[in-house]
């Protein structure tokens, strides 16, 4: 579980995002972030034991700063407002798909698979996609899947608007051809952040996922 503590100072963190809040808050910040670091670890230790690929993995490889980079964005508040963990094969620079633990209060989640990855990366899925449809479509019809994610993310941020070259509009998996992200996500509630079984929640989320991020994996490290 995290420390009620930690949610808090990103609940402030969003109220008073400037550096000189910041700087005075330092100590609660450090805080957080040794509790979030605490989790991360001990999902690694637990989901590693069903994921050989993150066993040998850190929480400081997995986490993601909480600076912005506002050199290309409107928004130009200094920080997130909220702590990530990205768990892949290589860590959370790594081009493979993976799982993801977003703390936010408010906007938590779990999930995972392959978010905006480069075309050549695309390209090698979605020829899997349709070279094994009939794998791919069990795997999301999975009872485990379907109980924790429901299904994919197809939205028109993650999806085309036509279907891409060298594929027909009446491929049976078009639909997910289409995507430009194959993402699947669960929203955690503030009460599942500070509660005994988070770890354990998150880990059975992770391993439902598991088939999924195999199969994206497979078609990558081809």
């Amino acid at each position: 579980m995290l420390q009620p503590t930690t949610i808090k100072f990103l609940k402030d963190l969003k109220n008073n995002n400037s550096k000189e809040w910041f700087d005075n808050n330092r100590k609660r910040y450090e805080a957080a972030k040794e509790d979030f670091s605490v989790i991360v670890t001990a999902i690694i230790q637990e989901f590693g034991k069903k994921d050989p690929s993150i066993q040998l993995l850190t929480a400081k490889e997995c986490m993601f700063r909480i600076n912005r980079d506002v050199r290309f964005s409107k928004n130009k508040s200094p920080y997130k407002t909220n702590m990530g963990a990205s768990f892949s094969k290589g860590g959370k620079k790594s081009i493979l798909a993976g799982y993801y633990f977003h703390c936010e209060p408010g906007q938590a989640f779990i999930g995972g698979g392959l978010w905006m990855p480069e075309s050549d990366v695309v390209k090698k899925v979605r020829q899997e996609i349709d070279y094994c449809f009939d794998e791919f479509s069990k795997i999301l019809k999975n009872k485990k899947f379907v109980a924790v994610y429901k299904g994919l993310e197809i939205s028109d941020q993650t999806s085309l608007t036509r279907e891409p070259k060298g594929y027909e509009k009446d491929n049976n998996a078009i639909q997910f051809i289409k995507l430009k992200s194959w993402l699947a996500t669960v929203a955690l509630t503030d009460a599942d952040l500070t509660n005994k079984a988070l770890v354990s929640k998150i880990v059975s989320a992770f391993e439902a996922l598991q088939p999924f991020i195999e199969f994206l994996n497979r078609a990558i490290e081809v």
